[in-house]
């Protein structure tokens, strides 16, 4: 809104501006030795038909065009052009008759007293065609703004259920072990919502990121204990906490890794590493998992990889490498980010 405002300001000082030039322009560029004159009119008759356009211009621009072109009645536009253009003819032909009786008799300068009612209307009509244009394309980028804007609260608003889905089912398994662990990662659970509900409404630090992401992973140790191995390297530079990042965009490597990677083989094991190397960000995790087509699987499967595939296009669509190399029985998963 601040933005359309400030625009129509600078349009309305630009109008002056160039009207001003153009109604003092003998002034500007004659003398008083000469009279003021523009070729062989005087100043003062330039100035006052230069009026006469200014009406022209913007009864063509504010009245006529906004309310008979591409319209219904859009066959009243061409007689009332006409009509405009044509009551300024006689209209400074009376202006030279009663104070200009000089440029009567010059018949060369009828050209340059008449002509430019014609050439303000055309200037008139392609600056009104010039308008729509740009209002259309700007139209055209608030639309695709609003519908960007919408597919990613459509998009955010999935992660977060499909993760509490996860985290939930992986809280089950701690209540069914009666475990004590089931009380601190309660703790821990609160901690990640209070983080999804007031902090992922928009791009947030990377460093609130990893923070994040460093709790999930100390949840799945608390459900797994020494079952899995988990190895997990953060290499980042103190600048790392002046980059943003998209909120929650490499938790679903990580859910997908323990979803997937374990309980498989006789000891599961996943990598997680993170590098930072000026502002590009290398994130990978490695994970076994079982090929076997006839093993059970659940249905939403793979809810949370696609989710965040469409993220990274939309957000990052010429900044970012996804590789994902499903070599069975490993599963590995590069992304190269470049942050802002």
């Amino acid at each position: 809104m601040k933005k359309n405002i400030s625009l129509k300001k600078i349009t309305i000082t630009l109008h002056i501006v160039i009207w001003s030039v153009i109604l003092l322009l003998p002034y500007i560029v004659s003398s008083a030795a000469n009279g003021y004159r523009i070729g062989s009119l005087p100043g003062l008759f330039f100035t006052i038909s230069g009026v006469i356009h200014m009406a022209i211009f913007y009864i063509h621009a504010l009245v006529l065009y906004p309310r008979l072109w591409n319209r219904r009645y859009w066959w009243l536009y061409f007689p009332a052009v006409f009509l405009l253009v044509f009551l300024s003819f006689p209209l400074k032909y009376a202006i030279m008759l009663h104070w200009f009786p000089d440029v009567i008799r010059d018949l060369a300068a009828y050209k340059f007293v008449f002509g430019p009612s014609v050439g303000i209307y055309i200037i008139s009509l392609v600056y009104c065609r010039v308008t729509d244009m740009l209002r259309a394309e700007r139209r055209q980028k608030e639309q695709q703004a609003e519908q960007l804007s919408s597919e990613l609260k459509f998009l955010r608003s999935q992660v977060s259920p499909h993760f509490l889905f996860n985290v939930l089912t992986n809280l089950v398994s701690l209540a069914r072990k009666k475990s004590d662990q089931l009380e601190p990662a309660l703790l821990m659970l609160s901690d990640l919502m209070r983080y999804m509900l007031y902090d992922t409404g928009k791009k947030v630090l990377l460093s609130q990121e990893i923070l994040y992401l460093n709790s999930y992973i100390a949840l799945q140790k608390l459900r797994f204990g020494n079952e899995v191995a988990i190895n997990v390297k953060m290499s980042t530079s103190e600048a790392a906490g002046n980059y943003t990042i998209e909120p929650m965009l490499l938790i679903p490597f990580v859910e997908n890794a323990f979803k997937h990677g374990t309980g498989y083989t006789p000891h599961p094991a996943i990598d997680i590493q993170l590098v930072m190397k000026e502002d590009v960000l290398i994130f990978e995790v490695l994970n076994e998992y079982d090929n076997d087509p006839n093993a059970s699987k659940d249905e939403n499967s793979g809810i949370g990889l696609a989710n965040v595939k469409t993220r990274l296009q939309l957000l990052y669509p010429e900044r970012h490498q996804l590789q994902i190399r499903d070599e069975p029985p490993l599963f590995h998963i590069t992304l190269t980010l470049k942050l802002t």
